[in-house]
């Protein structure tokens, strides 16, 4: 069983994950509620030229208008536009959103007028009250390439440091471009063959022509292009030569992906599959179960030991545990099997949960010095095939491992969960007995203020259970103590650490 890639898609999210011999590498969501416009493409109509700001509003269709610069906008790709290069950028998206900049020669009121109509794209989305801004500079980013249109310049990120290899890159830029068009090779094409960013190129200028069809076709204002869907920048970025088999359980999606796959690379188009059967595609795949794994604290591994996973402000710590008690017997093998065991888990773990930052590990102690190397050199090969960039420590003598990971992608526990309100983020809450005794030190110093006839208690009713049961003494003693009546009442609204305390 080799590479498969499953798409489930339903109304509120669609969801992804791939899988490397039936084993889930890799997990991406996106819910139709948390929408960016940045990216998109729209024909707009000029609505107000400011001479003033040398800016202009536009009317794109969205609830507030658009916002230009007369920086962004283009006069057909004037000669003399410069580039910024994609090392030029500190963005972690590398050439994501490029653009070329220059000094307009006119003033903005002699190359707009009112009504106007020009095809932009969102370089910022909406902020507060502020509209959306907008550039006549369209740049769409592919897998390796992205590609710009309306400027003739190839250049190559600066983050590709071997100058053969930046060499390269440009002789195959060179053969396979478009005529008059323009790209910046990404990061992440170090090493690509020239067939693969042949690919882009032909999956950009179908995305390209596109656009031009539907600014033909629709009066303004219209959306012309989005930033892809889930399902379409997993074609675009995943959806390669090694995957044997794509399953998507929407037959629309199905035929929508399949049909674009067919327009530019019609030889893959046979391992796309329409999923059908009444399990449900993720369950079926035993996706479903690894997810709940992925977003557990407590991870059990073969062994019968377990990985304790704990997210901290500015770190993440990964405890292992024997789970079991291992014996006298050959202990230090023991400990060994479940540290090598617990290595491969913890860089499966770091790339499914999408774990990034500063990673401490604390394995079990082993007392050999050859024991510990072999652990590290477990975790350093399991973490191998890792496409972000980490960092690992040498085992130190408290059996801790220290992991810098490069952030690719939101933390998948974040994206799927948010801080507890009931423990306050906390992780946990104080005990009942903790609880109770408190109130006994307020009833006290209620005593001490004068005698009062009775004391009424609110609380939640763990708390009031106990107080009622287990310290029913303690609160005979208080009575007796305040020459006070004490009435405990229970209150399901009240949170296991709020009470309320009334004297009458």
């Amino acid at each position: 069983m080799g590479i498969e890639i499953a798409i489930s898609v339903a109304r509120e999210e669609t969801r992804v994950a791939v899988l490397d011999g039936g084993v889930v590498t890799d997990l991406f969501g996106d819910r139709a509620k948390h929408k960016d416009f940045v990216g998109n493409v729209y024909k707009g109509k000029v609505a107000k030229v400011l001479p003033g700001m040398q800016a202009a509003f536009v009317d794109i269709g969205l609830d507030k208008a658009a916002f230009m610069h007369v920086s962004d906008l283009s006069e057909e790709a004037e000669p003399g536009d410069t580039l910024v290069d994609a090392a030029d950028d500190d963005d972690d998206k590398d050439a994501d959103m490029l653009r070329p900049k220059r000094q307009s020669a006119k003033p903005i009121e002699q190359l707009l007028t009112e009504g106007q109509e020009l095809m932009v794209q969102i370089s910022k989305g909406p902020i507060g009250t502020k509209g959306p801004r907008v550039t006549t500079y369209v740049s769409l980013p592919g897998r390796y390439l992205v590609f710009m249109p309306n400027v003739e310049h190839i250049g190559v990120s600066r983050r590709i440091a071997k100058d053969e290899e930046r060499a390269r890159l440009k002789d195959i830029m060179r053969r396979v471009r478009r005529p008059g068009c323009g790209y910046i090779v990404r990061t992440v094409s170090e090493g690509v063959k020239e067939d693969e960013l042949k690919s882009d190129v032909d999956f950009l200028h179908v995305l390209w022509q596109d656009i031009l069809t539907n600014r033909e076709r629709l009066a303004a204002p219209a959306l012309l292009h989005t930033d892809l869907s889930l399902s379409f920048r997993v074609v675009r970025d995943l959806f390669g030569k090694k995957v044997d088999r794509l399953w998507i359980d929407s037959r629309q999606e199905y035929e929508a992906v399949r049909d674009f796959v067919q327009r530019f690379s019609p030889e893959q188009t046979s391992r796309i599959q329409f999923y059908d059967k009444d399990e449900s595609l993720f369950d079926h795949l035993g996706i479903e179960q690894e997810i709940t794994r992925a977003t557990s604290r407590r991870v059990w591994l073969k062994s019968g030991g377990h990985l304790v996973i704990d997210h901290a402000e500015a770190m993440t710590v990964i405890d292992v545990n024997t789970g079991r008690f291992v014996g006298k017997r050959d202990q230090e093998e023991t400990i060994l099997r479940n540290n090598l065991e617990a290595a491969k888990e913890v860089a499966y773990q770091m790339k499914l949960r999408g774990i990034g930052g500063i990673i401490i590990v604390d394995f079990i102690d082993m007392e050999r010095e050859k024991n510990r190397e072999k652990v590290y050199h477990a975790l350093v090969d399991a973490m191998a095939s890792d496409k972000a960039r980490t960092r690992i420590s040498r085992i130190s003598d408290l059996g801790l491992i220290e992991i810098s990971r490069e952030r690719v992608r939101e933390d998948l526990l974040r994206s799927l969960s948010e801080p507890c309100h009931y423990c306050d983020g906390r992780g946990y809450t104080k005990s009942p007995t903790t609880v109770a005794y408190e109130i006994f030190r307020e009833i006290r110093k209620i005593g001490e203020a004068g005698e009062k006839q009775r004391i009424v208690i609110g609380a939640h009713p763990s708390v009031a259970g106990l107080l009622q049961d287990e310290e029913r003494q303690g609160v005979e003693m208080l009575e007796r103590e305040c020459s006070a009546k004490i009435i405990v009442t229970s209150d399901s609204q009240l949170h296991l650490e709020q009470y309320d305390l009334v004297t009458l």
